[in-house]
């Protein structure tokens, strides 16, 4: 085991944890955001820079700093270090430029990209960011590219994080895109037209981090929150079957895996229930889904206030998070 400081607070994990990991474990605000980085996809990370924290003792036996900032999602802890991340105002200036430079070539298409309301880049650049751009040049454009029949690709929003690329690889058993070119021409595509229909392959829709890669069945229905999402369950052969239903009125509108705080799915679906089983009678209800208390789509969602959960029988889990936040009656 390894016990190190972070933003002032310790922590102990065991030997190999990442700093990133370890800053989870701890939670709330000083956990480095992450735009790369998949806990169930091994080889993720390192690619964002987002991540980037700065360690001000690299361990008790060496208490010399490093000299450079580096990625917490990708840096091992060793025992008695010192990382700082909201502490450090080096951090925070190299993390608002690095999210200037995502944004670079990123379209202005939050008004009507399906992503909106859920977009990690962004959050990433509400809490980051700057309001105006020093971008001068044109923005670097893709033709648009038929993937499938399923999923919609849009290059132009991509950020080149890999994470469809490790999905593809390691969820499912044949991968037929990847990463294109080098350098500024890099993108993900494939060399055909129209050949992604792999039965897990709707996972990189889930694991994208901003709105290249959306759901082709849900193009343009509605706003997520304008949505009702509640988590269900169905007997599948060929996954879990957990999933978080979008519905509007008795529609549902589309059908994703559920995650966890940190945006990660907690398991794989199939393409079955994912783009099929679009009937509420295909599922077994669970419950509102939790969303968190920031988000966008909590505008319109409602949790049962449930002050003595102890007292009734299976309630659904949703409805005992947060409960310090219903206020007290007077």
């Amino acid at each position: 085991m390894a016990k190190i400081t972070f933003d002032g607070i310790e922590v102990e994990v065991p030997d190999g944890t990442t700093i990133l990991n370890a800053a989870r474990k701890i939670g709330g605000k000083v956990v480095p955001p992450a735009m790369c980085y998949y806990t169930p996809l091994k080889g993720s990370g390192g690619k964002c820079r987002v991540c980037l924290v700065k360690v001000t003792q690299g361990s008790a036996k060496d208490p010399r700093p490093m000299p450079k900032l580096v990625a917490s999602c990708v840096t091992p802890v060793q025992d008695g270090m010192v990382v700082e991340n909201t502490l450090s105002p080096q951090v925070l200036e190299a993390r608002k430029g690095v999210v200037e430079m995502l944004l670079i070539n990123h379209p202005l298409d939050c008004p009507v990209c399906d992503q909106a309301g859920e977009c990690d880049l962004q959050n990433l650049s509400y809490e980051h960011g700057t309001s105006g751009t020093r971008y001068e040049e044109e923005r670097r454009t893709f033709d648009r590219q038929d993937i499938g029949p399923l999923i919609q690709l849009h290059m132009n929003r991509c950020i080149l994080c890999y994470r469809c690329v490790y999905t593809a690889d390691q969820i499912t058993d044949k991968r037929v895109h990847g990463v294109l070119g080098r350098g500024d021409a890099a993108e993900i595509g494939t060399y055909i037209e129209n050949v992604i229909d792999n039965d897990f392959s709707g996972n990189v829709i889930d694991v994208c981090p901003v709105g290249a890669l959306t759901d082709k069945t849900f193009r343009f229905k509605n706003r997520v929150w304008f949505t009702k999402p509640v988590d269900a369950h169905r007997d599948c052969p060929k996954c879990s079957g957990k999933v978080v239903l979008w519905n509007r009125g008795s529609d549902v509108l589309r059908v994703t895996a559920r995650k966890n705080e940190y945006g990660e799915v907690v398991e794989f679906i199939c393409n079955e229930c994912r783009f099929e089983k679009k009937e509420m009678s295909d599922w077994t209800i669970e419950g509102p889904r939790h969303i968190a208390r920031a988000s966008v789509i909590s505008a319109n969602h409602y949790e049962l206030p449930v002050v003595n959960p102890q007292i009734i029988a299976d309630l659904p889990e949703s409805t005992t998070k947060e409960l310090h936040l219903i206020p007290r009656p007077i």
